[in-house]
């Protein structure tokens, strides 16, 4: 049984003669030695200017979240009186997404109508705000803010109403009767 030559004695069989052998230049060591110190000057410039700009960008990012950010709800009022303003947001907030949900060609105008009454009453709501953070709290300011909540409640629901009964009207119009 002979013995058969593998891959790799194949390899080194068919490369021979072509290995590189001879010594490099005299001065190759002195080359390559200011070629790795002008590199490690390049990066450690690289490095000092990478950390600059991350230092500035925490410090940027520790002012913006530092700053105090003026807060929408009412600070000044009583927990009861935060706990109502809390309740009848998120109740607007729902019929507002409600009111969005039914848009159509059909109900566009009074949609945008609505929209355009809602925001006379915030703009009122947030005069009663104001008021409330200047005078403080008392029954007159209280019940008017409590008011004006119900107010665009109801006049939400009216206006879902309507879309309502426009969307039974074009349905029923368009049904065919026996």
């Amino acid at each position: 049984m002979e013995k058969q030559p593998d891959a790799m004695e194949n390899l080194f069989k068919n490369l021979q003669g072509q290995w590189d052998i001879y010594e490099p230049h005299h001065n190759h060591h002195e080359r390559f030695a200011d070629k790795q110190a002008h590199r490690k000057n390049k990066n450690n410039w690289r490095y000092v200017w990478a950390v600059a700009a991350t230092i500035v960008v925490f410090i940027g990012c520790f002012t913006l979240m530092s700053r105090p950010q003026p807060d929408k709800n009412l600070k000044l009022a009583s927990r009861e009186t935060q706990q109502t303003d809390s309740i009848f947001t998120c109740m607007i907030k729902a019929e507002l997404e409600k009111i969005k949900e039914k848009r159509s060609p059909a109900n566009e105008k009074i949609i945008a109508d609505a929209l355009s009454q809602m925001k006379i009453l915030e703009a009122d709501y947030e005069k009663i705000k104001q008021e409330l953070a200047t005078n403080g709290e008392n029954k007159q300011i209280i019940y008017a803010m409590i008011r004006n909540l119900k107010t665009r409640i109801s006049f939400l629901e009216n206006v879902l109403d309507q879309i309502n009964n426009t969307e039974k009207l074009i349905t029923t119009t368009n049904e065919k009767t026996l």
